[in-house]
């Protein structure tokens, strides 16, 4: 890679990332009427080609297991979209010595956004100010109030579903009809109601009713394998393709982002990239770059990004690029229900998710921990995934016609719950560049350090007896214990299930925005302390995780982010 391959083109926008609010940007600034080069990791989406939703496992060789069962228990099978990989290979990371963190990274059109689980939550005004309410962490530069209009622009395109419901700190949006409870959610909403937790209709960005030239969500529940009617959404099918249809878009996929160049005018010029498949670097040129390859994606660009006017990483004069690290807390539980078993079998109507789940319903009460959570669950009689009955087989005896009788009577009896809760950043979570390790590309990697404070553990502790209060409350007994963390070692020593660091994948926080270049790399618009036509919009400005999942927010803060930039080009400001 010895000479670089320069583009004589100048567009007016470059955007690396494809995912939430990297199609997000695409959107509004192509529509604005700016020319946006959009470099992407992975290759172009083809839903027709790619997406498996409606292949039955039977049709599928090893039913999907892979060769010797490999894919078993896999979140990356080919029963889910092509959305990404635990481990990539020839792209690796590390983790420091007592520390355990797990990195899922899509390389592909659209990133994510094409198997998340569509959960989309707004924070809520006391999320935006976590410091003067609680006095730990930071309040963000802005508040709700700033925010909320972009809610409803982003909830008003995409299409989400949810009830009116006035929970405090979980503010209702702009919601389509929510489809109705099934069996397993109405047995655990008495149950809640007697708990007095509340339990209302979730919120997901799933079409109930046709909007905006797509049509409404046909029920076949198989959403995290891709949608072919893109009734669910993802930002391959949803964002970008308005931005193609201005003729002001270019997509340059299998493109390794390698470095943002800053150049001697004091701004940033180009970013240099591997073309993969000739392993080639190049670079594409812009007015002005937003960077949304993902929070740690981000951090690595750019504190691999040095020069003499940023020998720690580009716009990183404050030290805070790759610090502040977080992932929602998570703790799960299975309960089992007998009284399942008796249900006649039917057709389990719905979309690709939950139908109800639990906001946090003690904010403003004293509790052992700040902050809150909420609960995810699911059950029924969804199509059984690769090893569905291992657990079946494992606790009963026999073969043939018994075990197969077995297999049919729980089938369908378990629920899951799982929690979500707001972690509150530390110094000894972040994320920084490993000195030794370069990728196939010959791009230094990141390594992790990751710890859970105090507060998640009591967190988690919380969850565990919620969990219990349901399933009791609703007729079952606990299915199993839930395994520990791997990589905590106070977790471990007090017994308290957590998830381990980054299994989530709701990392965020590692590009912070804030008032105070000392102590923020981004301002309130999401727009580089340093250099002035450098802007961010993918998870990695959040100040705070809170209990909510952060995909929506990535996007209302895209478009808002966005809609500045479009303003500073008219004005000839960038």
């Amino acid at each position: 890679m010895s000479q670089v391959i320069r583009q004589e083109k100048v567009y007016d926008v470059c955007i690396i990332g494809s995912g939430a609010g990297g199609g997000t940007a695409a959107k509004v600034l192509t529509e604005g009427g700016l020319s946006v080069v959009m470099l992407e990791a992975g290759p172009v989406l083809n839903p027709e080609q790619d997406f498996e939703e409606h292949v039955w496992p039977y049709e599928l060789p090893h039913r999907g297991a892979d060769i010797g069962g490999r894919a078993r228990h896999e979140l990356n099978t080919e029963f889910m979209a092509p959305n990404g990989f635990w481990e990539i290979e020839g792209e690796p990371y590390t983790s420091a010595p007592g520390s355990s963190f797990r990195w899922f990274r899509s390389r592909i059109e659209g990133g994510r956004t094409n198997h998340w689980g569509r959960i989309a939550l707004r924070f809520g005004p006391a999320d935006f100010r976590a410091h003067s309410t609680d006095g730990m962490g930071d309040d963000w530069p802005i508040t709700y109030e700033e925010i909320r209009p972009y809610y409803d622009k982003v909830e008003s395109y995409i299409g989400v579903f949810g009830s009116k419901e006035n929970v405090p700190n979980s503010p209702d949006g702009v919601f389509l009809p929510p489809p109705k409870p099934r069996c397993t959610e109405t047995l655990v909403k008495k149950a809640c109601d007697r708990l007095n937790i509340k339990c209302v209709p979730s919120r997901l960005a799933i079409l109930t009713e046709p909007l905006n030239g797509r049509q409404s969500c046909h029920y076949c529940a198989q959403c995290g394998r891709g949608c072919v009617t893109a009734s669910n959404f993802s930002s391959s099918q949803v964002m970008i393709p308005p931005a193609r249809e201005t003729g002001r878009f270019t997509l340059i996929p299998n493109a390794m982002a390698r470095e943002i160049v800053f150049g001697k005018k004091g701004t940033v010029e180009a970013v240099s990239y591997i073309e993969k498949s000739t392993r080639s670097e190049k670079q594409v040129r812009a007015r002005a770059f937003v960077v949304a390859a993902s929070a740690c994606e981000t951090a690595r660009l750019l504190l691999n990004s040095r020069s003499a006017s940023f020998p720690d990483g580009l716009a990183n004069s404050s030290g805070v690029v790759g610090r502040y690290l977080t992932d929602s807390v998570g703790s799960h539980l299975a309960g089992y229900f007998p009284q399942l078993e008796k249900v006649p079998p039917h057709n389990h109507d719905g979309v690709g998710g939950m139908h109800l789940y639990m906001p946090w319903w003690k904010f403003g009460q004293k509790n052992d921990f700040l902050r809150g959570y909420h609960i995810e669950f699911g059950g029924g009689r969804n199509m059984p995934s690769v090893g569905e009955f291992d657990g079946v087989c494992a606790q009963h005896e026999g073969y043939g016609v018994s075990l197969k009788q077995q297999c049919r009577t729980s089938y369908g009896a378990a629920i899951g719950f799982s929690g979500r809760g707001e972690m509150i950043p530390n110094e000894q979570s972040f994320c920084e560049i490993d000195p030794d390790v370069v990728d196939k590309w010959g791009i230094p990697v990141l390594r992790f350090h990751w710890q859970w404070g105090e507060n998640e553990l009591k967190m988690a502790a919380d969850m565990q007896e919620t969990f219990r209060s349901i399933i009791e409350t609703a007729g079952g007994t606990v299915l199993s214990n839930p395994s520990l963390a791997v990589a905590p070692e106070k977790a471990r020593a007090s017994q308290v299930p957590i998830s381990e660091g980054g299994t989530i994948i709701h990392e965020l926080g590692t590009v912070r925005m804030g008032n105070d270049p000392k102590t923020s790399a981004l301002n309130h618009n999401c727009q580089a302390h340093d250099v002035r036509n450098l802007f961010v919009a993918d998870a990695a400005p959040f100040v705070t995780n809170p209990d909510k999942n952060p995909t929506l927010t990535i996007m209302a803060l895209s478009w808002r982010t966005s809609e500045y930039l479009l303003d500073q080009a008219r004005k000839g400001q960038l």
